[in-house]
């Protein structure tokens, strides 16, 4: 490594380098930068794990992770490039001397090119071990210098609005706020990014993005993998604190935010925020009329059988843990007042999906009465983040004929050219770390506020433990949670 580029980290320190999250995301994200030329020349990693592992060893396991994971897009010499930036140190998360010797790694000359005092610690780790390493890189000094450090924490950001808190007041009494990055990775989804650039960017949207003409919003992100081997953490979240607390409830605060007064960080978190201020809080009487609650039963997925989540490794005997979670909310402010914002989430649904659809009133007159055209579906702008990121509105044309027939037409708009390559989403908050941009990543208000949503709705469930729904995996999820719906003409959008 050679010296120090200003605004640039020096060192990006992996806590857990041979964990599920740093060999399935992170690393691969690191690879794909580095094939693109995006990292820059003077950063250098750390891999920190307990395994006995000298550079060698943990430059061979970087190349058959890499190897395994990338596919057609390993290249060899560009695995060597980017494991050569690599020193391995093997330490313990709970041995303050480990820590010492960290930072005499990075203060001396084992790394090239000198003193180092820029660096950014990735905590990919449990969320019971932050506190831990926090702690840990205070006693060691690491957590200042003279110039910036950074640390970069992955959710779940606490387990209830109490646990999350506590995390906070640890985070802050070590670092400061702006040393301090939440990573949500649906933040960084090509999608959610153009979301911002479709809605105020483009004078034919906006106007109509308001009560007076959209009937409702739903958000979707289905999976249809189970728990992975995770039931020592899943069963113990939950969907609603797994996914529906965090990714959803930023995705909501995409759609329904005002315009930010710059495209800076806090002029976007400002904006969040207030969104979350405005749900409608729900009380504890009011959850079973605005949440709901199942399990995934025995079923198939892509023609084979696949346990109920009851009969999956590790998970708790009678576990009322719900696998699908649909909730209600109402955002009580100027433009969505009386719009019904419909979330749900799932594991072992029928496929691999995450979308935002909003659905847009009928005309005021029906003008077609005494024509075939009596009953007309509504109109649609769907917003797709997997499997393929897209975006489509839905508009009506008639058919050619005699009769006042139509049909629905999808005007489809691709966000990338043919020879585009799209960032994934972790290469995206990679960089802006790596560039100080906190725009993307969560302030701690944000957090807070998310968790005072669901936090009714978490006490409720965790009082009924006797009965859960269940459905069957690879469907849709159970059909009682259509209670949900504010109408009769109100159906979950699966595409």
């Amino acid at each position: 490594m050679n010296s120090f580029v200003p605004d640039t980290p020096c060192v990006f320190v992996i806590f857990g380098a041979t964990g599920n999250l740093a060999s399935n995301k992170l690393l691969p994200a690191l690879y794909n930068l580095e094939r693109d030329a995006s990292l820059p020349e003077h950063l250098g990693f750390v891999a920190y794990s307990r395994r006995p592992w000298s550079n060698d060893e943990w430059r061979n396991h970087l190349r058959e992770l890499l190897q395994k994971n990338m596919g057609e897009r390993f290249n060899e010499t560009i695995c060597s490039r980017f494991a050569a930036r690599f020193h391995y140190l093997a330490g313990d998360l709970y041995k303050p001397e480990d820590y010492q010797s960290l930072a005499e790694l990075l203060g001396g000359q084992q790394i090239e090119g000198g003193v180092c005092t820029s660096v950014v610690f990735y905590l990919a780790i449990k969320p019971a071990e932050f506190s831990v390493v926090v702690n840990n890189l205070s006693l060691a000094g690491l957590n200042d210098g003279s110039s910036w450090r950074r640390v970069v924490i992955e959710k779940p950001f606490g387990e209830d609005i109490e646990s999350a808190r506590t995390l906070n007041q640890l985070l802050h009494k070590h670092f400061h706020e702006d040393q301090i990055y939440r990573i949500d990775h649906f933040m960084g989804k090509e999608t959610v990014q153009n979301l911002l650039v479709f809605r105020f960017a483009n004078t034919l949207i906006e106007p109509l993005w308001n009560r007076s003409y959209i009937d409702h919003v739903q958000i979707t992100v289905a999976e249809s993998i189970g728990i992975e081997g995770r039931a020592e953490y899943y069963d113990k979240a939950g969907a609603l604190r797994d996914m529906l607390q965090n990714h959803m409830m930023q995705l909501v605060t995409m759609v329904a935010m005002e315009p930010p007064a710059a495209l800076e960080a806090d002029a976007l978190h400002d904006e969040k925020v207030k969104v979350l201020r405005s749900i409608r809080p729900i009380s504890r009487r009011a959850v079973n009329a605005h949440a709901f609650r199942a399990q995934y039963a025995q079923g198939q997925i892509n023609s084979k059988m696949v346990p109920g989540y009851a009969a999956e490794p590790g998970v708790e005997p009678n576990s009322t843990t719900e696998t699908y979670a649909a909730i209600k909310l109402y955002i009580d402010n100027w433009r969505w007042r009386g719009v019904p914002f419909y979330l749900r989430t799932g594991k072992r649904l029928t496929e691999q999906s995450s979308l935002i659809a909003i659905r847009f009133r009928q005309p005021p007159q029906m003008l077609f009465r005494e024509t075939p055209l009596e009953s007309i579906e509504p109109n649609w702008i769907v917003l797709s983040l997997q499997p393929d990121e897209s975006m489509h509105m839905e508009i009506h044309a008639r058919q050619p004929g005699q009769a006042m027939n139509t049909r629905v037409l999808q005007l489809n708009a691709s966000y990338r050219k043919i020879h585009e390559t799209p960032l994934d989403a972790y290469e995206t908050l990679l960089l802006d770390v790596i560039e100080g941009d906190r725009s993307l990543f969560l302030r701690f208000d944000e957090v807070e506020w998310a968790w005072r949503v669901v936090d009714p709705i978490l006490k409720q469930w965790a009082l009924d433990q006797d009965f859960i729904h269940t459905y069957p995996a690879g469907t849709w999820g159970p059909p009682e949670a259509n209670r949900l719906f504010d109408d009769e003409d109100h159906d979950w959008r699966n595409q």
